[in-house]
């Protein structure tokens, strides 16, 4: 029975990849070994009874290389392999073969590009019984290969814990704040030996005050903050109130034909240039 079949969540988890190995020394890392079938019968394929060695199946479930099998079909020597089927790979010992009668080929596809794909593989001898859930693939060397499909949920990437720098390590809620800047919330307080007056000190506060005010905004400053807003002198009504009428009544508001007279240009200048015709240049005589 496969390995995979006592681990319930791993049971969940799509077909990656199928193979052949001789034994459990030459199965690739992270596979498992179908090594007896689901009646209790060795599953150690062979040629024929005369050869010692065999072979066994063994799956993988390991989502590191983001492809799954999405279906398995079992074709004689006569057919030909599917379009986007592939052999299964061998790990064999020296000298030793997989018999070319029957053959096993998988169809690879992208974890993020299926929604349905093989759960498990299973073996059973060449009897009459059946698995629910598995479909029959079937018979090759003695054996009936089963395999159960179904849909999957492709596991949530995991975001990865990001180291602390030492400066961050060192950081502690105990130490003291950084100093405030100087607000008249804050304001440092007077020396005991001297005292100030009333005025003086205010001056000083507020002074304390705009500079850190400048400090703060200095990319906020433009270049008309300070100038004083006037209005033209033109524009400054009489004593009494009102405008002087001059200035209103030069205001002239132009129609749309206004303007076109205004400036229509017709091009007839450049038109005559481009009639005329250029004097035949007549060659000199020797």
């Amino acid at each position: 029975m496969s390995l995979m079949e006592h681990g319930g969540g791993a049971h969940n988890m799509p077909v990656t990849a199928v193979a052949w190995a001789s034994n459990s020394s030459t199965c690739p890392k992270d596979f498992n070994l179908i090594s007896i079938t689901e009646d209790g019968v060795a599953a150690n394929f062979t040629r024929s009874f005369a050869m010692k060695a065999g072979y066994y199946l063994c799956y993988s479930k390991d989502m590191s290389g983001g492809m799954v099998v999405s279906d398995v079909q079992v074709i004689s020597d006569k057919e030909t392999v599917p379009h986007g089927y592939c052999y299964i790979p061998e790990h064999l010992e020296p000298r030793a073969s997989v018999s070319k009668k029957k053959r096993v080929c998988v169809r690879m596809v992208p974890v993020g590009g299926v929604e349905t794909a093989v759960l498990d593989i299973k073996l059973t001898a060449k009897t009459r019984r059946m698995l629910q859930h598995y479909t029959c693939l079937g018979d090759m060397h003695g054996y009936v290969m089963w395999c159960k499909k179904g849909p999957f949920s492709s596991p949530l990437p995991q975001a990865k814990p990001r180291s602390l720098s030492l400066d961050l390590r060192q950081l502690s809620l105990d130490q003291n704040p950084p100093p405030l800047p100087l607000r008249p919330s804050n304001a440092p307080p007077l020396p005991p030996d001297r005292k100030l007056s009333h005025r003086r000190s205010n001056l000083q506060l507020n002074d304390a005050v705009d500079k850190v005010v400048d400090s703060s905004n200095i990319y906020g400053i433009s270049a008309i903050d300070g100038v004083p807003f006037t209005l033209h002198p033109k524009f400054k009504t009489q004593t009494n109130g009102t405008t002087p009428t001059n200035t209103l009544n030069n205001i002239r508001i132009k129609s749309v034909q206004d303007i076109e007279n205004e400036y229509n240009y017709t091009f007839t200048v450049e038109e005559n240039a481009a009639k005329r015709t250029r004097p035949p240049t007549t060659g000199s005589t020797s």
